[in-house]
């Protein structure tokens, strides 16, 4: 299957812009938020340099070695909508090795698995009655038609009751909200809601893309495209603490790599870590920009290789309470066979705050638990389907959306001319993405490229 050829690719801001003189210039953070950045900012004429704490790039993207393939820590996939995080690709002649499949999402309630893909499905749907399906697939059809307006500054609880209906919403609506923001699902925007509808059906069949190589091959590409334009790539160097000097330069001091100064700063790590950086110094102020009450959701992830597949869907939200993960996704109906090493590939995810217990078990526990699980999903199911295990953790995910979170969430700008923000905390109200980044990069990057 191809991309829709209505889904035009975005114009890279580098490609229009060049940079006014040549400058210094820090990325805090080699995520795909941090790599773009420093690309763009490098093919304008930039000198940079980025710091990663971590021993490897990508972020939530970063992988893992399986017998001779590297693999996601946790799944991604593109959607033909997703036309920022395309055009990058588009501009580092990656584009030819995208390929699409249509997929399909199952819904899991009483250890039953239902498709929820097309409107006879809904209709079969008997946890619900036949009025309440009706009520429900005319959510989706008003999700497509209505204007985000004030969607802000109301809750996803009080919009989704009113349109489904009490019934439908405890039913259908609530076990998802609580799989993915826990006991603050009654806290979030329905903006969140119908961005989210939007991005992944629209209205239309479900397709989703992946790129052969998987995702470090573009995590790859970006940073030689980087050291290729003479910037500088810096791992396992935590930014300690970030400064102005006496003359007003920008000061960055990382761990066993201390003081350098800068022209321009964009931080694209987490926004717990500003508020360390820079306290006690002369960018104190600036920090007081970003709300400190922002919170963000972690996830814990397994990730199993097995033997075999056991449904059709790429994605199944499993909302039962006994089960111990909230989501499976079966990468193996989207992947082909040369980007999982032949084995069945499946996600088992859990977003749960980092305080939480859950977080903070160990990898023997998780796995044990997840596995029951399965065994209660699938009777079928056997120790001996299992070939390998993984279990990986996330601390700083998305936000802990609030209503009129539009209007608190972080500026791009700290500091005029100088300190520049770009963090999974502002892309909303787009989807918390590998595309929502990059179109929030793109207009960061666009900011420094068109300073006087």
């Amino acid at each position: 299957m191809t991309k829709d050829s209505e889904n035009s690719v975005a114009e890279p801001a580098s490609q229009v812009k060049v940079m006014k003189g040549a400058l210094d210039v820090a990325v805090i953070g080699g995520g795909i938020g941090g790599l773009v950045s420093a690309y763009w900012l490098a093919k304008a004429g930039a000198r940079v340099t980025v710091y990663e704490a971590s021993d490897q790039l990508g972020g939530l993207g970063t992988f893992f070695k399986y017998r001779d393939i590297s693999l996601e820590r946790f799944y991604h996939c593109m959607l033909p909508s997703d036309r920022y995080l395309l055009g990058v690709l588009h501009e580092l002649g990656l584009d030819d090795q995208i390929y699409w499949k249509e997929t399909s999402f199952g819904f899991m309630r009483g250890e039953q698995l239902y498709g929820l893909n097309t409107p006879l499905e809904l209709l079969r749907f008997s946890p619900l009655s036949l009025i309440d399906r009706i009520r429900v697939g005319l959510t989706g059809l008003w999700g497509k038609i209505c204007s985000p307006r004030g969607l802000d500054d109301i809750t996803c609880v009080e919009w989704l009751s009113r349109i489904s209906g009490q019934r439908a919403f405890e039913i259908f609506w609530k076990p998802m909200l609580q799989a993915k923001f826990g006991d603050r699902y009654h806290e979030v925007p329905a903006l969140w809601f119908w961005t989210r509808f939007n991005r992944e059906k629209g209205g239309k069949r479900e397709c989703k893309g992946y790129i052969h190589g998987g995702y470090r091959r573009i995590i790859d590409t970006l940073a030689e495209s980087i050291e290729a334009l003479g910037g500088t790539i810096k791992l396992q160097a935590p930014v300690e603490k970030m400064d102005l000097t006496d003359d007003g330069a920008l000061s960055v001091s990382a761990v066993n790599d201390g003081p350098k100064r800068f022209d321009r700063v964009v931080v694209t790590a987490p926004i717990s870590f500003l508020h360390k950086a820079m306290a006690n110094g002369r960018l104190a102020d600036a920090a007081k920009k970003v709300d400190t009450k922002i919170d963000m959701q972690g996830v814990v992830n397994a990730v199993l290789m097995l033997r075999r597949g056991f449904t059709k869907h790429y994605w199944v939200a499993t909302i039962d309470e006994d089960i111990p993960f909230q989501g499976i996704v079966e990468s193996t109906t989207l992947l082909e066979k040369s980007d999982t090493a032949g084995v069945h590939l499946f996600y088992l995810m859990n977003y749960v705050h980092r305080t939480e217990a859950l977080f903070n078990q160990s990898d023997d526990e998780i796995l044990s638990a997840y596995i029951d699980g399965l065994k209660r999903l699938f009777p079928d199911f056997q120790e001996a389907d299992v070939i390998d295990r993984f279990v990986f953790r996330a601390p700083f995910v998305e936000p802990l959306y609030t209503t009129g979170y539009q209007q608190r969430k972080p500026p791009s700008v700290l500091l005029p001319g100088k300190l520049y923000l770009a963090t999974t905390a502002q892309v909303y109200p787009d989807v918390t993405s590998w595309n929502g980044t990059v179109g929030l990069v793109q207009k960061v990057v666009d900011d420094i490229l068109q300073e006087k």
